[in-house]
Parts: C-alpha cells; sequence; structure tokens
C-alpha cells in the first residue's frame, strides 16, 4: 500500500469519526464531505466510493499495527521486555487512533470478501507477531500449539480499551500497558502446556 498523503489521511481520520459515531451504513458520503470541509469532487479525487473509504481506513490502521510489530521485532529486545513493548506500543495506537479501531473492529463485515482480505492478511501478521514474542518468552508455547490461543486471549484484554479506556483520566495508557502486562505474564507461567489435539 502506499503512503497516503496528509490530505488522505485527514479525509480517513474524520470518515472514521463519522463512521465509529454513526456507523458505516448510516453514513452518507455527503456527511464526509462536510466533515471534511471538501467538494465532492475534491474528495472523490481521493476515493472513489464509500466501500474504498471504509478499506482504505481498516488497512491503513491494521497496517500500522503490522509496521509496529515490525519495528519491535527489528528492536532485538529480551523477551519479556519486547512483549511489554509491544502491548505498550498496541495500547498508544489504540488510544490515539479510537474511531479507526472501533471501524476495523465492527464494519469490516461490510466489505466485499475480497477487499477483506487485505486487512485479514495484515491482522494475521499482527497475530503471528505477538505469538512469536509469547513463544520466545515461553518456548513451550509452541510444542503445545498454545501461543495462536494465548494471543488471541491477550487481544481479547486489549481490543476492546477503546470502549471504555480514556487515557487522561487516573489510569494512563502506559499504567495500564504494566497492567495488561502484568496479568498476562503473571499468569503465563500457570498455564498448562499440553498439546492440542
Amino acid at each position: 500500500m502506499s503512503e497516503p498523503t496528509a490530505k488522505a489521511l485527514d479525509i480517513l481520520s474524520e470518515s472514521a469519526r463519522l463512521f465509529a459515531q454513526q456507523g458505516y451504513p448510516g453514513t452518507a458520503m455527503s456527511q464526509v464531505v462536510a466533515a471534511c470541509g471538501l467538494s465532492k469532487p475534491a474528495l472523490y479525487h481521493y476515493v472513489p466510493d464509500k466501500a474504498e473509504l471504509l478499506a482504505r481506513i481498516c488497512e491503513t490502521h491494521v497496517e500500522k499495527l503490522a509496521a509496529l510489530v515490525r519495528e519491535v521485532r527489528a528492536e532485538a529486545l529480551e523477551p519479556e521486555a519486547r512483549l511489554r513493548h509491544l502491548v505498550q506500543r498496541f495500547l498508544a495506537v489504540y488510544t490515539a487512533a479510537r474511531h479507526e479501531h472501533r471501524v476495523l473492529t465492527e464494519d469490516l463485515k461490510f466489505l466485499p470478501e475480497p477487499r477483506q482480505q487485505r486487512t485479514r492478511e495484515l491482522e494475521r501478521e499482527v497475530v503471528n507477531g505477538f505469538a512469536e514474542a509469547l513463544v520466545a518468552l515461553r518456548p513451550q508455547l509452541a510444542a503445545g500449539n498454545l501461543a495462536k490461543p494465548i494471543t488471541m486471549l491477550l487481544f481479547g484484554m486489549i481490543n476492546w480499551t477503546y470502549t471504555w479506556h480514556r487515557p487522561e483520566g487516573p489510569l494512563g495508557d502506559a499504567q495500564l500497558a504494566e497492567i495488561v502486562s502484568a496479568l498476562l505474564l503473571g499468569g503465563l507461567a500457570a498455564v498448562p502446556v499440553k498439546a492440542l489435539e
């Protein structure tokens, strides 16, 4: 995916806000035009239709997450530090992209299957990156085929934080990341490792 321009990113951001607040089906392109302060021809210069707009919001958001996994992997941190860093960085992205994350989790289903596929491929890369970090910390998880299930449990803890977490409140992003990491790491050693059949 080519790097979007600043204006294209503004359009995606405003559209994500509208989709998150009103739902994808409940948002008209005329509302996107108004929110972006553009004429219809100017908007259609950047995006041909609403479905493409949704696809780009989802792909751009998940590409950012996949890039983050690659960056953390390249840092070659010790296993525990790597996992903690992934959790911290992800929660920071989720907070900054609250609307995009809601759109991804709730509206991707409205795209035709072929367009969902690119986003799903990126999501798999993200899941594999976390599973790899877990196995680096506890190698037995690979033999027991538990790395991906535990990764999905971790995402179950963090994927919906956008619905309730407010970083300006008493619990900041960094503190929340520490709690998530402590819950995971404190319980990880207690997981019985038995091969899944």
